[in-house]
């Protein structure tokens, strides 16, 4: 199984940037410890050294959903600010979410499918009765283009195949402007409160606090089973 994710700072300052690098080093140690492969596809240098305004990651492995219900959601981290010693604030918020991945199209002559027709309109006796005409589909993508510019079906055939290219392209453009603009909601869509994990201190690991409330549940069930056995 894989995922595409995205750690982004949002539109916060300097203080998320450097929230990004610290929880990406432990997001990537977690992800070992879980056999989960990972690559960096693209990051986001932050506006100091050592920091990051976004990073996304390709995750592989079989555990891959269940690791990220940990994850997945606003990261809050707690404590003062080390480039502005006089700032009051010490909630910090980045974000975690998980991306579709665009799938590149990959245009081939051999996808195409061609049909030949009677030119429409007027033009002549040639242009109405011989099938000079041709209708290209790109299959795996269902777009078309029709052309009749030539009295020649291999012209138009020619003219045809470049159309469609340019057709299809356009649309994976489109496509990944879409994408594009999905991943700058991401950035503004880290939301304040409501942790899935926080964090505070320098030492992201000591002072981690677990918000999936899963020990809480395992000692419920613990606590329920005693008490059906003791009723039995």
């Amino acid at each position: 199984m894989e995922k595409l994710i995205q750690i982004t700072s949002g539109r916060g300052p300097l203080e998320c940037q450097w929230v990004v690098a610290k929880v990406l080093k432990v997001f990537l140690e977690e992800a070992k410890q879980n056999t989960i492969e990972y690559e960096i596809i693209h990051r986001e240098e932050g506006d100091e050294n050592l920091t990051l305004k976004s990073v996304t990651l390709l995750l592989k492995g079989k555990e891959v959903s269940r690791f990220l219900k940990n994850w997945l959601g606003t990261i809050c981290w707690t404590g003062k600010s080390t480039f502005r010693k006089l700032h009051k604030r010490s909630n910090w918020f980045i974000g975690i979410f998980e991306r579709e991945e665009l799938e590149k199209i990959n245009f081939q002559e051999k996808d195409i499918q061609f049909q030949t027709t009677r030119s429409q309109g007027s033009g002549g006796q040639n242009v109405n009765k011989v099938n000079t005409a041709v209708r290209a589909t790109h299959f795996p993508t269902g777009q078309s283009v029709f052309v009749q510019d030539s009295r020649s079906q291999l012209e138009n055939k020619k003219l045809s195949i470049i159309r469609l290219k340019e057709k299809v392209m356009n649309l994976y453009s489109k496509q990944l402007e879409i994408r594009m603009q999905e991943t700058w909601n991401n950035h503004l869509q880290v939301q304040r409160g409501n942790s899935v994990r926080t964090f505070s201190g320098t030492d992201f690991k000591k002072n981690y606090q677990d918000k999936t409330f899963k020990k809480q549940r395992n000692v419920l069930k613990s606590e329920l089973k005693n008490y059906k056995n003791d009723l039995n």
